[in-house]
């Protein structure tokens, strides 16, 4: 857990840091109010809650390059991090050479690292004679450093790639029969730049009511367009299905006009619903403009949305209201989740809303994970530090942007002007910081380039990015100068940052596989900190909380979970602790994990980001940067205290915290805290106090130790040399059949290392338990079929067919092959009904085969009314989601229907059957 500052802040820098020691185990959070200058826990009483600062125009500026800490527990990946972003294929699938295919492909084998310099060397010797940047000519290698300070060129702004979006398909198909155009929404609240207006429509107010009037065609076309955008920011393909749209069966055709149709009408509804996140939107509310006769398509779409939580999630008061009221029919499974991070406590809050029972065991006593804020305060000063994930990188799209909306929490978009100083203070040379970082992008194009041709040749190759960018930077003499190497090694520590992992260790092949995912639009941070998130996540929610989980174990009667002493039973479980946590295996799973699985925890990355949070009297650096950098002579140690934030605008206090990456993120864990505070005062007097700024001593510093922490063993995942993309979706796999689940940022194939990442893993696995559980529950019995003789289970089909025969004899509802039999404990237009459909009738010598199904009392009469049954069935399939079964089939639910059904029959009827021959 992230570990508690000590208790007496002293007045020195020199003694007043601490290191994050463990809470105690046996109380949770306090809420009295402690005497000043001591911390209290974020999630303590109201009285403690930060006012949220408002937003100044300067602060919606484009967000900084350099990082940005959505990452758990730190930032987004850095512009030079990412190449040139691919075009999003059809099929949603990644082109070479970012990712594998998604068929999985071979493990890449580790060449020994003594020889592949000079393989690398070789296979770029012929193009060492081309200029590294375009800018060479004009750009000599060597430039003298910069003389004084005040002379130095302003601090440049450092540049986040934006967002690239494939061609959409046509809107021709959707104009034309489908679509009726819905009134225009009215900015309101939140304005966007990103594509900013194009997307506005997703960010702001819907209103309630508008004149319903006819549009040019042109301006319908648009507005399909502009839905389809939203759903690309979402995640999904531009002109196909994704992979859980194909096996909930949306469409019952691939490919052709019901399938553009359905996208059309899917992202209608998820633009409708992100117009306006405060309220629950109903089916009816999707029919508003879609014609009537595409009635078939909005359910499906609905359905999908709905249950894999794109639509009605989150924290609004309408959506609260729902996820706890159990919805209507069969009593759903119960489900443990281990683990109360963002990734459980989405899911939690979903299944809840879906009918589960859910408990969710956390062993420290808070939730929230690697997402932790703490209050900071002394001398009449106070600040929330989030020394966890603090940055929401994109807010296109990004579920947690829906969550600061609903919630009403103001945004700070991140501002992107990043000044570098060298050791001794001074501030780096704009030209040379220019020509460094042109050179630095233009390394990782060449290595791009290399791996492309790699895995062309050998796809089972892979080699580490860190060897393969210093091979190119001996071929093309980069940064030879030592400034310049400084300079270098700066890009190179904020690498290792965004990737939580030296690049040593991280795979050259894929370890940008994630980018063409990556979240458009501006980057934020929330007033108050992310715990404002986990308190309103966590409320309700049946938590036990420091219950240590030790072991799950599993079978074909369901899950067993022990933790603290107890034993908690569950239809399934759903683990959502960190990668670092699979890897020690510190949770027993019995029956063990698949090979597969295990040799996936043991292949990916699970790296390591620390901080320093400091809380001064005032805020001496200034308020209009939100970042600024500092350089070392010593490459080793080049991840050191090299990027700083500052909350100033955002914590309620004057909040500045260190960054500690790479290799240095390891050593700091082994150092006195107060060496390490000392180090970083002595950083900032260099560059401030030439200034003639008078740095003071901080009131109170935390720093963190997230490799020590025993509920994470480290910050968030990467590919490492021999992982893939691919290891990513084999921990996202369940086990068991069905019976064991797992979420978290280190399963999110698209999203790893983010918050984000983190709670859409925990609506997907909702899902997918949601998905089982119906799958389950037209299981056959199989307790009392299995001990039945041969003979026996025959006698039981026929009587049971019987007894079907005379049921139906007089049905509710009869139409063409089709027969109903209401429930007749309720006329609600909701309520389950048995259906049955006669197959084969005169070409079977012993007549109809009958299957079954059950249906709402409401879709029956819809049904009624299809003509031919030939369509009834495709209604049924593609409309209802239903699947006809045989009598074994219908699992408890239709067994206890028949059941009152025949209870009703005798009593009508007096008696009429009542004996079964």
């Amino acid at each position: 857990m992230e570990n508690e500052p000590l208790e007496n802040p002293l007045d020195h820098h020199s003694n007043n840091a601490s290191a994050e020691e463990p809470l105690p185990e046996n109380h949770l959070p306090g809420s009295s109010k402690l005497p000043e200058n001591h911390v209290t826990d974020a999630y303590s009483a109201p009285e403690y809650h930060l006012p949220d600062p408002q937003i100044s125009s300067e602060n919606h500026l484009p967000a900084p390059r350099t990082s940005s800490e959505d990452h758990l527990p730190a930032p987004q990946m850095t512009s030079e991090k990412h190449l040139p972003t691919p075009q999003i294929s059809s099929e949603n699938r990644l082109p070479a050479p970012q990712i594998t295919s998604e068929n999985h492909l071979p493990t890449p084998q580790i060449p020994p690292e003594a020889n592949l310099t000079d393989s690398l060397l070789e296979k770029c010797n012929k193009d060492a004679s081309e200029p590294l940047s375009e800018n060479h000519a004009e750009a000599p290698q060597k430039h003298s450093p910069v003389e004084e300070d005040e002379n130095a060129p302003p601090a440049k702004k450092r540049r986040r790639r934006k967002k690239q979006f494939p061609e959409m398909i046509p809107s021709a198909a959707a104009v034309n029969g489908l679509r009726v155009l819905r009134p225009h929404a009215k900015s309101n609240v939140y304005s966007e730049k990103l594509m900013d207006e194009i997307i506005q429509m997703q960010i702001n107010d819907y209103p309630s009511a508008s004149k319903s009037r006819r549009r040019k065609i042109a301006d319908l076309a648009k507005e399909v367009d502009i839905e389809a955008l939203i759903a690309i920011s979402v995640g999904f393909p531009v002109d196909s299905l994704t992979e859980e749209e194909i096996e909930c069966n949306v469409v019952s055709t691939l490919g052709g006009v019901e399938q553009a149709n359905y996208i059309v009408v899917r992202n209608h509804i998820l633009a409708r619903w992100r117009s306006n996140v405060s309220v629950w939107m109903t089916r009816d509310h999707a029919l508003e403009s879609i014609r009537s006769e595409h009635r078939g398509l909005v359910n499906s779409a609905y359905s999908f949305l709905l249950e894999h939580g794109y639509i009605n999630f989150g924290l609004a008061p309408a959506i609260k209201e729902a996820t706890f009221r159990p919805p209507e029919g069969a009593e759903k499974a119960n489900v443990v989740i281990v683990g109360a991070g963002l990734a459980g406590l989405a899911a939690a809050r979903h299944l809840l809303s879906l009918g589960f029972k859910v408990v969710v065991l956390e062993g420290r006593n808070r939730p929230g994970g690697r997402v932790r804020t703490r209050k900071m305060e002394g001398d009449g000063v106070v600040a929330a530090a989030d020394l966890g994930g603090s940055v929401l990188t994109g807010i296109n799209g990004n579920p947690l942007g829906v969550l600061a909306r609903q919630l009403g929490f103001p945004l700070h978009k991140v501002r992107d002007i990043c000044p570098l100083y060298l050791p001794d203070g001074r501030a780096v040379n704009s030209e040379m910081d220019k020509r460094v970082e042109v050179s630095f992008n233009r390394l990782l194009d060449k290595v791009c380039k290399l791996r492309q041709t790699m895995l062309e040749d050998v796809q089972s190759v892979d080699v580490s990015l860190g060897t393969a960018l210093e091979a190119f930077r001996h071929v093309y003499k980069v940064a030879e100068d030592p400034q310049e190497r400084m300079l270098l090694d700066w890009h190179l520590a904020n690498l290792e940052y965004a990737n939580a992992s030296l690049l040593s260790d991280l795979s050259m092949a894929f370890w940008d596989q994630d980018d063409p995912y990556e979240m458009g639009g501006d980057h934020c941070f929330i007033p108050g900190g992310n715990g404002r998130f986990i308190r309103a996540l966590a409320e309700d929610l049946p938590i036990f909380y420091e219950r240590n989980v030790e072991s799950i174990r599993y079978g074909v009667d369901g899950v067993m979970v022990y933790a603290g002493g107890q034993v908690f039973r569950g239809d399934m479980v759903l683990c959502t602790v960190p990668l670092g946590v699979l890897k020690r295996g510190s949770i027993e799973f019995v029956p063990e994990l698949p090979q597969p699985k295990k040799e996936a925890i043991q292949r990916l990355g699970f790296g390591l980001l620390n901080k320093v949070a400091m809380l001064f009297p005032y805020d001496f650096w200034g308020g209009g940067i939100d970042t600024f950098g500092h350089l070392s002579e010593d490459s080793s140690m080049r991840g050191e205290f090299f990027l700083f934030y500052s909350y100033s605008s955002v914590a309620g206090g004057p909040l500045l915290i260190a960054l500690v990456a790479g290799e240095s993120a390891i050593k700091f864990e082994t150092r006195s805290p107060v060496d390490a505070v000392g180090r970083v005062m002595d950083i900032l007097k260099r560059i401030f106090t030439p200034k003639g700024i008078v740095v003071p001593n901080p009131v109170q510093v935390v720093c963190t130790r997230w490799g020590k922490d025993r509920f994470t063993y480290g910050s968030y995942s990467y590919v490492a040399v021999g992982a893939s993309g691919d290891d990513y979706d084999v921990l996202a796999e369940s086990v068991g059949d069905g019976k064991v689940f797992f979420a978290g940022e280190a399963t999110n194939r698209r999203y790893p290392a983010t918050m984000h990442g983190a709670f859409l893993s925990g609506l997907r696995e909702a899902a997918n338990i949601l998905r089982v559980a119906n799958r389950r529950s037209l299981a056959p019995l199989e307790a009392n079929a299995k001990s039945l003789t041969p003979l026996e289970k025959t006698n039981s089909v026929i009587q049971n067919g019987q007894e079907l025969d005379e049921l139906f004899e007089t049905p509710d509802l009869s139409f063409g092959s089709f027969s109903v039999l209401f429930d007749p404990r309720s006329v609600d237009i909701d309520s389950t009904s048995l259906l049955r459909v006669g197959f084969g009738g005169e070409k079977l010598e012993s007549g109809s085969l009958f299957l079954y199904g059950l249906i709402s009392r409401k879709q029956a009469m819809e049904l009624s009314k299809v003509d031919g049954d030939g369509n009834r069935v495709r209604v049924l399939n593609r409309n209802y989601g239903v699947r006809l079964v045989g009598r074994s089939a219908l699992g408890s639910v239709g067994e206890s229907l028949i059941s009152y059904i025949k209870s009703a029959r005798i009593s009508c009827k007096g008696g009429e059957i009542m004996e079964d021959k």
